[in-house]
């Protein structure tokens, strides 16, 4: 597999030498968008896919058009110019198109299996935008002949997400009614499509759906983008660098779609002339920084998207102080938890001298610990520690 490895990364370099060649020897303007951040969730929603229909809650039918819908919109974000945008510098573009080929290349390693299976896969006829169209078409009249299929409105809108057709996605979605509730990243979807089909206009049911997703997951990533992007349209940019400072801490320091969103951050200070990051949020004596890394016996009963939590708690206290996400593929994984990863502006680390550190790693990501997750033990830690070094070597009953 070495050899196999070696040669992807050098085609991999030589296609974006290729692309970048009009901004190494002329640049130009260009723009980057939200695409960067669907790409992180693709993967997620192949797991969840191939779950539910294991476990009997979809039928082959609508197996088969969501796999297609998915896969549409992996081809999309890589041909799209999309209407709505914000942010543009031949520089994130550069950085945008470098993060997405390898990530898009890597998504499809890993939803394949294997680089034998990609070569069996390859010489499968491909799915055509016509036949997607024939099949979204009949789960759309499926789906009038048995309303009551909450779930079957979120595919069909995603569906019609992927073909382009905002208005009939906004529709489908309204149609889900109660199933997207309580979920926010479909909240952040649907807050996605009215907001292009309102030309970009965050006003009314986008801002509201984009502010029920931050009050059930205050990290949910597309959530905290839009609502950055939100903010930014409102010339609100102070606004915006907090939702986006916010967001930018859920990725690795130092990490491509880290770079992307700072890029952004910087934007928005120049607009609202606004003074550099606080020193209070990088000063490493007011932050807790260090390692996770996952014992080598357990590593094979964890998969690449499952959610990795660090978090750090006051002293008897169950409310954390501070909590960052990364998923598992990210492991070994380099954590910093300061002040802009705080829960509430009331508890923040920096006021602290001491904390509780913990790690977790769940299945469904979800804040209450569950049977099956993956932990560690939990330490004392002073605030400004660093270096540190966390094992996750236990299973939760």
């Amino acid at each position: 597999m070495i050899p196999f490895y070696i040669a992807a990364a050098a085609l991999t370099s030589l296609v974006l030498l290729w692309l970048f060649h009009p901004y190494l020897w002329k640049l130009k303007s260009s723009r980057a968008t939200r695409q960067q951040l669907n790409a992180a969730i693709y993967r997620d929603e192949l797991s969840k896919l191939e779950a539910d229909q294991k476990e009997g809650l979809i039928d082959q039918d609508t197996y088969s058009l969501a796999l297609a819908e998915i896969r549409q919109r992996l081809h999309q974000d890589t041909v799209e110019v999309e209407k709505v945008l914000v942010l543009h510098s031949p520089k994130k573009t550069m950085i945008a198109i470098g993060l997405f080929i390898p990530l898009f290349a890597v998504l499809m390693y890993w939803w394949l299996g294997s680089a034998q299976q990609i070569a069996q896969v390859s010489n499968r006829p491909q799915m055509s935008q016509q036949d997607v169209e024939k099949m979204v078409s009949a789960l759309s009249v499926k789906m009038e002949q048995n309303s009551g299929d909450l779930k079957g409105w979120v595919i069909l809108a995603r569906s019609y997400k992927a073909l382009g057709r905002i208005g009939d996605s906004e529709k489908a979605f309204e149609r889900a009614g109660a199933y997207i509730d309580n979920d926010p990243q479909l909240l952040a979807d649907y807050a996605d499509v009215a907001a292009n089909n309102a030309n970009g206009n965050f006003t009314g049911k986008p801002q509201a759906l984009i502010n029920k997703a931050l009050k059930l997951d205050p990290n949910n990533m597309m959530a905290l983008w839009l609502a950055g992007a939100a903010a930014f349209s409102k010339n609100d940019f102070r606004g915006a660098v907090q939702f986006w400072e916010h967001l930018v801490q859920r990725f690795p320091p130092n990490s491509e779609n880290a770079k992307i969103i700072e890029s952004s951050i910087a934007e928005a200070r120049d607009k609202g002339h606004l003074p550099g990051a606080a020193k209070q949020a990088s000063s490493s004596s007011q932050s807790v920084s260090g390692i996770v890394e996952l014992k080598a016996d357990l590593k094979s009963k964890v998969k690449p998207d499952y959610v990795v939590m660090v978090i750090a708690k006051a002293l008897g206290v169950r409310m954390p102080v501070a909590i960052m996400q990364a998923h598992a593929s990210e492991l070994p994984l380099q954590f910093v938890l300061n002040d802009s990863l705080a829960m509430t502006p009331s508890a923040l680390i920096s006021n602290l001298k001491e904390v509780t550190l913990e790690v977790r790693i769940s299945k469904t990501g979800q804040a209450m610990p569950e049977p099956g997750d993956l932990y560690s033990t939990t330490q004392t830690v002073k605030v400004g520690a660093k270096n540190l070094k966390v094992l996750v070597d236990q299973i939760r009953p």
